[in-house]
Protein backbone atom coordinates (compact mmCIF):
# COMPACT_ATOMS: atom_id res chain seq x y z
CA UNK A 1 0.00 0.00 0.00
CA UNK A 2 1.32 3.42 -0.97
CA UNK A 3 1.43 5.66 2.10
CA UNK A 4 3.07 8.89 3.23
CA UNK A 5 6.40 7.05 3.36
CA UNK A 6 6.31 7.14 -0.45
CA UNK A 7 6.25 10.95 -0.36
CA UNK A 8 9.02 11.06 2.23
CA UNK A 9 11.26 8.93 0.02
CA UNK A 10 10.55 11.09 -3.02
CA UNK A 11 11.32 14.28 -1.11
CA UNK A 12 14.43 12.73 0.41
CA UNK A 13 15.75 11.72 -3.01
CA UNK A 14 15.00 15.17 -4.44
CA UNK A 15 16.62 17.12 -1.61
CA UNK A 16 19.52 14.67 -1.50
CA UNK A 17 20.05 15.28 -5.22
CA UNK A 18 20.02 19.04 -4.55
CA UNK A 19 22.69 18.54 -1.88
CA UNK A 20 24.84 16.55 -4.32
CA UNK A 21 24.48 19.14 -7.10
CA UNK A 22 25.43 21.85 -4.60
CA UNK A 23 28.50 19.88 -3.60
CA UNK A 24 29.59 19.71 -7.23
CA UNK A 25 28.84 23.38 -7.99
CA UNK A 26 32.31 24.90 -7.89
CA UNK A 27 31.19 28.48 -8.52
CA UNK A 28 29.31 28.74 -5.22
CA UNK A 29 31.58 29.85 -2.35
CA UNK A 30 29.06 28.40 0.13
CA UNK A 31 28.54 25.11 -1.68
CA UNK A 32 29.72 22.98 1.26
CA UNK A 33 27.33 24.73 3.66
CA UNK A 34 24.48 24.39 1.17
CA UNK A 35 25.24 20.71 0.61
CA UNK A 36 25.34 20.07 4.35
CA UNK A 37 22.05 21.88 4.98
CA UNK A 38 20.11 20.10 2.23
CA UNK A 39 21.85 16.82 2.98
CA UNK A 40 20.65 16.90 6.59
CA UNK A 41 17.17 17.83 5.37
CA UNK A 42 17.24 14.80 3.05
CA UNK A 43 18.11 12.55 5.98
CA UNK A 44 15.04 13.77 7.89
CA UNK A 45 12.86 12.58 5.00
CA UNK A 46 14.64 9.33 4.23
CA UNK A 47 15.20 8.18 7.80
CA UNK A 48 13.07 10.44 9.99
CA UNK A 49 10.28 7.91 10.52
CA UNK A 50 12.82 5.31 11.63
CA UNK A 51 14.86 7.58 13.89
CA UNK A 52 13.92 8.39 17.49
CA UNK A 53 12.42 11.81 18.17
CA UNK A 54 15.59 12.96 19.90
CA UNK A 55 17.69 12.20 16.82
CA UNK A 56 15.25 14.08 14.58
CA UNK A 57 15.45 17.02 16.96
CA UNK A 58 19.25 16.98 16.72
CA UNK A 59 19.02 17.02 12.92
CA UNK A 60 16.72 20.04 13.01
CA UNK A 61 19.06 21.88 15.38
CA UNK A 62 21.97 21.04 13.07
CA UNK A 63 20.09 22.58 10.14
CA UNK A 64 19.47 25.73 12.16
CA UNK A 65 23.13 25.99 13.09
CA UNK A 66 24.28 25.50 9.49
CA UNK A 67 21.90 28.19 8.23
CA UNK A 68 22.66 30.58 11.11
CA UNK A 69 26.45 30.71 10.90
CA UNK A 70 27.26 32.31 7.56
CA UNK A 71 23.95 31.54 5.88
CA UNK A 72 23.36 29.77 2.62
CA UNK A 73 24.45 31.00 -0.80
CA UNK A 74 23.69 30.73 -4.51
CA UNK A 75 25.81 29.56 -7.38
CA UNK A 76 25.58 30.78 -10.93
CA UNK A 77 22.48 29.67 -12.78
CA UNK A 78 22.74 27.85 -16.08
CA UNK A 79 19.51 28.88 -17.72
CA UNK A 80 20.95 29.76 -21.13
CA UNK A 81 20.51 33.50 -20.62
CA UNK A 82 17.45 35.74 -20.67
CA UNK A 83 17.30 35.87 -24.47
CA UNK A 84 17.35 32.09 -24.80
CA UNK A 85 14.60 31.68 -22.21
CA UNK A 86 12.41 34.29 -23.91
CA UNK A 87 12.95 32.66 -27.30
CA UNK A 88 11.98 29.26 -25.87
CA UNK A 89 8.87 30.75 -24.26
CA UNK A 90 7.79 32.31 -27.57
CA UNK A 91 8.34 29.03 -29.39
CA UNK A 92 6.29 26.95 -26.98
CA UNK A 93 3.66 29.53 -26.15
CA UNK A 94 0.77 28.37 -24.00
CA UNK A 95 1.88 24.74 -24.36
CA UNK A 96 4.30 25.47 -21.51
CA UNK A 97 1.31 25.28 -19.18
CA UNK A 98 0.61 21.65 -20.05
CA UNK A 99 2.92 20.09 -17.40
CA UNK A 100 1.61 22.50 -14.77
CA UNK A 101 -2.01 21.68 -15.59
CA UNK A 102 -1.30 17.96 -15.47
CA UNK A 103 -0.70 18.23 -11.71
CA UNK A 104 -4.14 19.48 -10.55
CA UNK A 105 -5.95 17.36 -13.14
CA UNK A 106 -4.30 14.08 -12.11
CA UNK A 107 -4.47 14.99 -8.42
CA UNK A 108 -8.22 15.43 -8.66
CA UNK A 109 -8.59 12.25 -10.71
CA UNK A 110 -6.49 10.26 -8.24
CA UNK A 111 -8.35 11.64 -5.24
CA UNK A 112 -11.67 10.54 -6.72
CA UNK A 113 -10.59 7.10 -7.96
CA UNK A 114 -7.55 5.68 -6.19
CA UNK A 115 -9.29 5.12 -2.85
CA UNK A 116 -11.51 2.56 -4.58
CA UNK A 117 -8.68 0.67 -6.32
CA UNK A 118 -7.82 -2.59 -4.56
CA UNK A 119 -5.32 -5.36 -5.22
CA UNK A 120 -5.97 -8.68 -3.51
CA UNK A 121 -8.70 -7.05 -1.45
CA UNK A 122 -6.34 -4.41 -0.01
CA UNK A 123 -6.37 -0.74 -1.07
CA UNK A 124 -3.46 0.27 -3.28
CA UNK A 125 -3.27 3.69 -1.60
CA UNK A 126 -3.72 4.58 2.05
CA UNK A 127 -7.31 5.97 2.08
CA UNK A 128 -6.35 8.61 4.65
CA UNK A 129 -3.56 9.98 2.42
CA UNK A 130 -5.02 9.52 -1.03
CA UNK A 131 -4.88 13.23 -1.94
CA UNK A 132 -1.22 13.64 -1.03
CA UNK A 133 -0.25 10.42 -2.79
CA UNK A 134 -2.22 11.53 -5.86
CA UNK A 135 -0.37 14.85 -5.79
CA UNK A 136 2.99 13.06 -5.69
CA UNK A 137 2.07 10.77 -8.57
CA UNK A 138 0.72 13.72 -10.58
CA UNK A 139 3.97 15.61 -10.02
CA UNK A 140 6.03 12.70 -11.30
CA UNK A 141 3.81 12.41 -14.39
CA UNK A 142 4.04 16.17 -14.99
CA UNK A 143 7.84 15.95 -14.79
CA UNK A 144 7.83 13.16 -17.36
CA UNK A 145 5.54 15.20 -19.63
CA UNK A 146 7.80 18.23 -19.32
CA UNK A 147 10.91 16.20 -20.05
CA UNK A 148 9.27 14.62 -23.12
CA UNK A 149 8.13 18.02 -24.42
CA UNK A 150 11.21 20.14 -23.80
CA UNK A 151 13.92 17.44 -23.96
CA UNK A 152 16.32 19.17 -21.55
CA UNK A 153 19.48 17.46 -20.23
CA UNK A 154 18.78 14.56 -17.90
CA UNK A 155 20.05 16.43 -14.85
CA UNK A 156 18.05 19.59 -15.59
CA UNK A 157 15.34 18.83 -12.97
CA UNK A 158 17.92 18.51 -10.20
CA UNK A 159 19.80 21.60 -11.33
CA UNK A 160 16.62 23.64 -11.45
CA UNK A 161 15.56 22.28 -8.06
CA UNK A 162 18.95 23.32 -6.70
CA UNK A 163 18.58 26.79 -8.21
CA UNK A 164 15.11 27.27 -6.74
CA UNK A 165 15.92 25.90 -3.27
CA UNK A 166 19.13 27.90 -3.06
CA UNK A 167 17.22 31.05 -4.06
CA UNK A 168 14.57 30.45 -1.40
CA UNK A 169 17.11 29.22 1.15
CA UNK A 170 16.08 28.22 4.66
CA UNK A 171 12.58 29.65 4.08
CA UNK A 172 11.80 26.54 2.01
CA UNK A 173 11.55 24.49 5.21
CA UNK A 174 9.61 27.14 7.12
CA UNK A 175 6.07 25.81 6.39
CA UNK A 176 6.99 22.36 7.68
CA UNK A 177 8.64 23.73 10.81
CA UNK A 178 5.73 26.05 11.59
CA UNK A 179 3.19 23.26 11.08
CA UNK A 180 5.09 21.17 13.60
CA UNK A 181 5.17 24.15 15.95
CA UNK A 182 1.40 24.50 15.65
CA UNK A 183 0.97 20.86 16.67
CA UNK A 184 3.21 21.47 19.68
CA UNK A 185 1.17 24.53 20.65
CA UNK A 186 -2.00 22.47 20.49
CA UNK A 187 -0.51 19.75 22.69
CA UNK A 188 0.71 22.39 25.14
CA UNK A 189 -2.84 23.71 25.59
CA UNK A 190 -2.47 27.05 23.80
CA UNK A 191 -5.91 26.48 22.29
CA UNK A 192 -7.49 26.38 25.76
CA UNK A 193 -5.75 29.64 26.65
CA UNK A 194 -7.07 31.31 23.50
CA UNK A 195 -10.56 29.98 24.22
CA UNK A 196 -10.42 31.40 27.72
CA UNK A 197 -9.20 34.81 26.54
CA UNK A 198 -11.80 34.95 23.78
CA UNK A 199 -14.59 34.01 26.17
CA UNK A 200 -13.47 36.72 28.58
CA UNK A 201 -13.27 39.60 26.10
CA UNK A 202 -15.59 38.63 23.24
CA UNK A 203 -19.30 37.82 23.58
CA UNK A 204 -19.47 34.35 22.04
CA UNK A 205 -23.11 33.63 22.79
CA UNK A 206 -24.18 33.65 19.12
CA UNK A 207 -23.16 31.47 16.15
CA UNK A 208 -22.13 34.54 14.13
CA UNK A 209 -19.76 35.72 16.87
CA UNK A 210 -18.20 32.26 17.12
CA UNK A 211 -17.71 32.02 13.36
CA UNK A 212 -16.27 35.52 13.07
CA UNK A 213 -13.90 34.90 15.98
CA UNK A 214 -12.74 31.65 14.42
CA UNK A 215 -12.12 32.99 10.91
CA UNK A 216 -10.52 36.24 12.10
CA UNK A 217 -8.49 34.29 14.66
CA UNK A 218 -7.27 31.92 11.95
CA UNK A 219 -6.14 34.87 9.83
CA UNK A 220 -4.47 36.72 12.73
CA UNK A 221 -2.74 33.66 14.18
CA UNK A 222 -1.54 32.75 10.69
CA UNK A 223 -0.08 36.24 10.35
CA UNK A 224 1.79 35.74 13.62
CA UNK A 225 2.98 32.20 12.85
CA UNK A 226 3.42 32.65 9.10
CA UNK A 227 1.58 29.43 8.29
CA UNK A 228 -2.09 28.42 8.38
CA UNK A 229 -1.15 24.84 9.26
CA UNK A 230 0.40 26.15 12.47
CA UNK A 231 -2.69 28.22 13.31
CA UNK A 232 -5.24 25.51 12.51
CA UNK A 233 -4.75 23.09 15.44
CA UNK A 234 -4.60 25.94 17.95
CA UNK A 235 -7.67 27.86 16.74
CA UNK A 236 -9.68 24.73 16.07
CA UNK A 237 -9.00 23.32 19.52
CA UNK A 238 -9.71 26.66 21.19
CA UNK A 239 -12.64 28.07 19.19
CA UNK A 240 -13.75 25.83 16.36
CA UNK A 241 -14.54 22.54 18.06
CA UNK A 242 -15.84 23.72 21.46
CA UNK A 243 -18.00 26.54 20.09
CA UNK A 244 -18.90 26.08 16.42
CA UNK A 245 -19.19 22.29 16.51
CA UNK A 246 -20.09 21.31 20.07
CA UNK A 247 -22.10 24.32 21.30
CA UNK A 248 -23.84 25.37 18.08
CA UNK A 249 -23.85 22.07 16.18
CA UNK A 250 -21.80 23.15 13.16
CA UNK A 251 -20.43 20.75 10.57
CA UNK A 252 -16.74 20.02 11.37
CA UNK A 253 -15.78 19.33 7.74
CA UNK A 254 -17.14 22.66 6.49
CA UNK A 255 -15.66 24.47 9.48
CA UNK A 256 -12.22 22.97 8.83
CA UNK A 257 -12.22 23.62 5.09
CA UNK A 258 -13.35 27.24 5.29
CA UNK A 259 -11.22 27.79 8.39
CA UNK A 260 -8.08 26.84 6.47
CA UNK A 261 -9.09 29.21 3.67
CA UNK A 262 -9.45 31.96 6.27
CA UNK A 263 -5.97 31.18 7.51
CA UNK A 264 -4.60 31.45 3.98
CA UNK A 265 -5.97 34.99 3.89
CA UNK A 266 -3.60 35.75 6.74
CA UNK A 267 -0.75 34.19 4.76
CA UNK A 268 -1.26 36.82 2.07
CA UNK A 269 -0.85 39.65 4.58
CA UNK A 270 2.23 38.75 6.61
CA UNK A 271 5.99 38.97 6.12
CA UNK A 272 6.26 35.93 8.40
CA UNK A 273 5.22 33.87 5.36
CA UNK A 274 8.62 34.69 3.94
CA UNK A 275 8.67 31.98 1.29
CA UNK A 276 5.40 33.33 -0.17
CA UNK A 277 5.76 37.09 0.27
CA UNK A 278 9.34 38.18 0.95
CA UNK A 279 11.37 35.76 -1.17
CA UNK A 280 9.38 36.46 -4.39
CA UNK A 281 9.90 40.18 -3.89
CA UNK A 282 13.64 39.58 -3.66
CA UNK A 283 13.74 37.23 -6.65
CA UNK A 284 11.76 39.67 -8.80
CA UNK A 285 13.91 42.60 -7.56
CA UNK A 286 10.85 44.61 -6.56
CA UNK A 287 11.40 48.09 -5.07
CA UNK A 288 10.22 47.01 -1.60
CA UNK A 289 10.29 43.68 0.19
CA UNK A 290 6.66 44.31 1.14
CA UNK A 291 5.49 44.96 -2.45
CA UNK A 292 3.82 41.55 -2.75
CA UNK A 293 1.93 42.03 0.52
CA UNK A 294 0.68 45.49 -0.48
CA UNK A 295 -0.79 44.12 -3.71
CA UNK A 296 -2.37 41.13 -1.97
CA UNK A 297 -3.83 43.00 1.01
CA UNK A 298 -7.17 44.19 -0.52
CA UNK A 299 -7.89 40.76 -2.00
CA UNK A 300 -7.00 39.06 1.27
CA UNK A 301 -9.42 41.21 3.28
CA UNK A 302 -12.23 40.66 0.78
CA UNK A 303 -11.59 36.91 0.78
CA UNK A 304 -11.60 36.85 4.57
CA UNK A 305 -14.99 38.59 4.62
CA UNK A 306 -16.26 36.14 1.99
CA UNK A 307 -14.99 33.14 3.96
CA UNK A 308 -16.66 34.38 7.14
CA UNK A 309 -19.94 34.81 5.28
CA UNK A 310 -19.57 31.44 3.59
CA UNK A 311 -18.91 29.60 6.85
CA UNK A 312 -21.81 31.24 8.66
CA UNK A 313 -24.10 30.41 5.72
CA UNK A 314 -23.09 26.77 5.36
CA UNK A 315 -21.64 25.40 8.58
CA UNK A 316 -24.98 25.25 10.42
CA UNK A 317 -27.04 24.16 7.41
CA UNK A 318 -25.63 20.70 6.76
Amino acid sequence: MISLEFLYVLMGLLVGGVALVNLLTRDNPKRLRNALFWGIYAVTFLGGSRLPDFANGILVIAMVLVASFGGLGQGKTDGGGREAREASARRWGNRLFIPALVIPALTLLGTLTLKRVRVGGAPIVDPAQVTLVSLAIATIVALAVGMAMLRPPALAPLREARRLLDAVGWAAVLPQMLAALGALFALAGVGRVISSLAGRWIPLDSPLAAVATYTLGMALFTMIMGNAFAAFPVMTAGIGLPLIVQRFGGDPAIMSAVGMLSGFCGTLMTPMAANFNIVPAALLELPSEYSVIRVQLPSALLLLLANTTLMYTLVFRF
